[in-house]
């Protein structure tokens, strides 16, 4: 089992990586991380909003929560068309992502 360092890692790379291709700076909101049994759901912003909380830099579309999983380091990003009630009930019930 990872530890949460490891697994904080795990996710500020994943989210660098997202950073990189969209060419937006991107921030971690770790307030909000949910910590599960099997792993931690993190949630991401755009870094200027973050910060100022100014509407005009919410700019970051589709960007739902996605969670690391402790056991492996596995990353699975969760949509952004549902609640992340739905993407948790939904992993945990076997059925996402799409087995």
């Amino acid at each position: 089992m990872l530890s949460e360092k490891e697994i904080l890692q795990i996710a500020e790379k994943y989210v660098k990586q997202i950073e990189e291709e969209s060419k937006l700076s991107l921030i971690i909101a770790t307030e909000y991380t949910i910590k599960k049994k099997y792993g931690h759901i993190y949630f991401y912003t755009d870094k200027k909003y973050y910060e100022t909380k100014d509407e005009k830099y919410n700019t970051l579309a589709g960007g739902g929560p996605f969670l690391v999983e402790n056991e492996t380091g596995k990353v699975i990003q969760f949509g952004s068309s549902q609640t992340e009630e739905y993407y948790i009930q939904e992993y945990e019930a076997g059925r996402y992502p799409d087995k």
